[in-house]
């Protein structure tokens, strides 16, 4: 049985729990516990290699070699803590129920800094909707080995309520991101904040992936494709608008024109396409094709695109 939750408008935080330590859970866990954060990750594959030389991040907003690391190989061994970030990828959310009750006492609160829709629902069911928080990322990271991350732009995080109680947790989490050298604000309204980072993901990881895995200059220099960014765009903005959210126009030029200084960035869906993984399709491409269809959008760019990706990564509908 869960603790009963308890917390109020006073919460703010001590420890924490980073459970997946891909490129984001080390990236974030390791600024965090570099302002001296108690910072306890959740480690598998990468186990033996932090307990040995720590993490390290070569960044552009500056080098880090995190050499002491709380690293552990159980959340039982990790215990209850104030905040649990889940950083995993959305396809190891079927763990949820077993991961995350060890790691909650009455006050603990559960952000997930995964991307697309449907992944606070799932943690809502395990851990209570009062307890979720979702955390959108615009970051360009690389894992480029156990323990290694390559940042190369971006950084900043932008923090919601799942169900916003006027407790000030967004804007608390908020404040120590900062104070850890991350830019950070509280949204004050997670849907829309998804559905703003579904305009670049949607597109961008989804055509990566469906012409072939290729990064996101290409995509970009490819006649024709240009367009079918833009035409995928919009379909997302009018998604978003239909459900009574606030998506502007310029969200497409803006998202265009700050990818072309990537370079030849290779978006997380086509690395694991690549490399063999499975993609996070349900809560990239179908649940908000699902969602998009069942207000009314015509979204005939989307569904297309959907078709492509699961042609490529073999996922029979």
């Amino acid at each position: 049985m869960l603790p009963a939750y308890t917390s109020g408008v006073s919460w703010t935080f001590g420890s924490v729990a980073i459970v997946g330590a891909g490129a984001v859970g080390l990236y974030y866990g390791a600024r965090l516990a570099e302002a001296g954060g108690d910072v306890r990750f959740l480690l598998r594959s990468d186990y033996d290699a932090v307990q040995a030389d720590g993490i390290r991040l070569e960044s552009v907003a500056g080098d880090l070699h995190l050499e002491k690391v709380q690293a552990f190989r159980t959340p039982e061994e990790i215990g209850p803590v104030d905040l649990v970030i889940i950083a995993w990828k959305a396809t190891s959310n079927h763990l949820l129920a077993e991961v995350l009750p060890p790691l909650l006492h009455a006050d603990t609160q559960v952000m997930t800094l995964q991307n697309g829709l449907g992944n606070c629902e799932r943690i809502a069911e395990i851990a209570g909707a009062e307890r979720v928080l979702g955390a959108l990322c615009f970051v360009c990271l690389n894992r480029l080995s156990p323990g290694l991350v390559s940042h190369t732009a971006g950084g900043r995080i932008s923090v919601g309520e799942y169900v916003n109680d006027g407790g000030g947790r967004a804007e608390e989490i908020a404040r120590r991101f900062i104070e850890a050298k991350v830019p950070a604000d509280a949204a004050a309204s997670l849907a829309e904040a998804q559905w703003k980072k579904l305009v670049w993901n949607i597109p961008f990881n989804g055509l990566a992936i469906a012409e072939g895995g290729v990064t996101t200059d290409v995509l970009l220099q490819t006649p024709g494709v240009e367009d079918e960014i833009r035409a995928l765009m919009t379909e997302v903005v009018a998604a978003g608008r239909a459900q009574e959210l606030v998506l502007e126009d310029a969200l497409i030029d803006f998202n265009i024109e700050r990818t072309r200084p990537m370079g030849p960035y290779r978006p997380s869906s086509m690395i694991d396409y690549v490399e063999g993984r499975e993609v996070e399709y349900e809560a990239i491409w179908a649940e908000p094709l699902r969602r998009a269809q069942a207000a009314g959008v015509e979204v005939p760019h989307m569904e297309r695109l959907a078709e492509r990706i699961r042609e490529r990564i073999g996922l029979e509908i």
